[in-house]
């Protein structure tokens, strides 16, 4: 959420960076409410102060035998305004709490302005990319002949865009998880283990909500959601919290499944693993100090690509321009594996700051020196890895033409010593 004073006193700032966002919402209308309801506010000050000075008055004639009848009326109505007022401050305020909802997150200064991924901007390859060789396979197609990877079990249980993991394939997921949350805490995360379905109230905490409502699988019933990523419930970990200057950067990491609807994707890279309803992912969450936070962007960021070197895969990282971020982040980094099997570069996690905008919906504050006004701490959070898409770079990347798939050297421990899927 944006901070109102921002709103009211640099609104074609705001108006510039939903546009660049190509988000749809109506700052103008914003604007009028919140000024109506600082107008509203001041009048009903000033009534209050009436009736206060009023009463005393009655008061004073009471005890000395004067007639207050005319000015107890006049206090009843006064009474009367003040309570018309109050209504219709609950009325623009609840309206305009629904508006501030749709606001997206304003892109940090730093990013370059682009209406879509086209003017993204790569900043770092790592990695040899391999050239593929004759015969080598998608991963749909490797990881049937493994015997690993069960696409139409998948369909027979859940439906379209849902897999079965068998054997080694099953063991692969556990060794990468593992393998994965071992490097964060090496890293200094916590590690914690956490519900994987939360509240409304959580997930608009982190901004999902209201945007992103039709993308998340809803139980009616209990009026809870399944999570879409473990960003959500580790976020809520701290809401309605404050949180000492000392105490940071906090950091957490987290296993959960991740579910997805992708209502607005339908028919983009629905072939294997690609685009998944249900998928595994370890998460790294931060809280931070707001003048550190883009230090502690940089540093998220090499957390995660830890992992992929690790795993021995060619990433590059990619900055997102304004109109290819997040509705909740300031500024984005993607790290993308190259898999020849596909022949394309694959998003396995984005590292983001949402500076104070997931704080102040979640109420996370900084503790406060003496004489110094309450400011919210600074989100962070990144992907270490998800899993589909770093099977499928793997399974393709680290293919042999021997029709084997070789274990990076790191992960070979997780695997019960095994060189060698196939």
């Amino acid at each position: 959420m944006l901070d109102r004073h921002l709103i009211r006193e640099d609104p074609d700032r705001v108006i510039m960076g939903v546009k660049s966002k190509h988000v749809d919402a109506d700052v103008d209308r914003i604007v009028a409410l919140d000024r109506e309801l600082l107008d509203i506010m001041k009048e009903s000050e000033a009534l209050k102060h009436e009736r206060n000075v009023k009463s005393e008055e009655v008061g004073r004639k009471k005890r000395i035998g004067e007639n207050a009848d005319e000015l107890q009326a006049h206090l009843k109505d006064v009474s009367n305004r003040i309570k018309e007022f109050e209504e219709k401050d609950k009325e623009i305020s609840e309206e305009l709490d629904t508006l501030l909802l749709t606001l997206p997150n304003l892109p940090h200064k730093s990013v370059p302005v682009g209406k879509d991924e086209t003017a993204n901007i790569v900043t770092k390859h790592w990695g040899e990319v391999k050239e593929p060789f004759d015969g080598l396979l998608p991963h749909w197609d490797m990881g049937e002949k493994l015997g690993i990877l069960d696409l139409d079990g998948g369909r027979r249980v859940s439906g379209r865009g849902f897999v079965v993991f068998r054997g080694d394939g099953a063991l692969l997921c556990r060794a990468l998880l593992t393998m994965m949350i071992d490097i964060h805490r090496e890293q200094g995360y916590e590690e914690v283990w956490v519900p994987f379905i939360v509240s409304r109230e959580s997930m608009t905490g982190t901004g999902q909500l209201p945007k992103l409502e039709d993308d998340m699988y809803h139980t009616e019933v209990d009026d809870l959601f399944l999570i879409p990523t473990a960003e959500v419930p580790v976020t809520n970990l701290e809401r309605d919290t404050t949180l000492p200057a000392d105490r940071l950067p906090i950091k957490y990491t987290a296993y959960t499944p991740c579910f997805r609807r992708e209502a607005g994707s339908h028919g983009a890279d629905t072939r294997g693993l690609l685009r998944v309803h249900q998928f595994d992912k370890v998460e790294m969450v931060k809280f931070v100090h707001p003048d550190s936070s883009y230090d502690e962007l940089e540093s998220l960021t090499k957390d995660a690509t830890d992992v992929v070197e690790a795993l021995d895969l060619p990433y590059r990282i990619v900055e997102l321009s304004t109109g290819d971020l997040s509705f909740a982040a300031a500024k984005c980094y993607d790290i993308e594996v190259y898999a020849p099997g596909v022949e394309k570069w694959l998003e396995v996690s984005s590292c983001s700051n949402f500076e104070s905008f997931q704080a102040r919906r979640a109420n996370i504050r900084l503790k406060k020196s003496p004489g110094e006004k309450y400011r919210f701490v600074h989100t962070l959070n990144g992907s270490g890895l998800a899993l589909p898409r770093i099977i499928a770079t793997i399974l393709e990347h680290h293919q042999t033409p021997t029709g084997r798939v070789k274990i990076p050297n790191r992960l070979v421990p997780y695997m019960n010593g095994q060189d060698y899927l196939g």
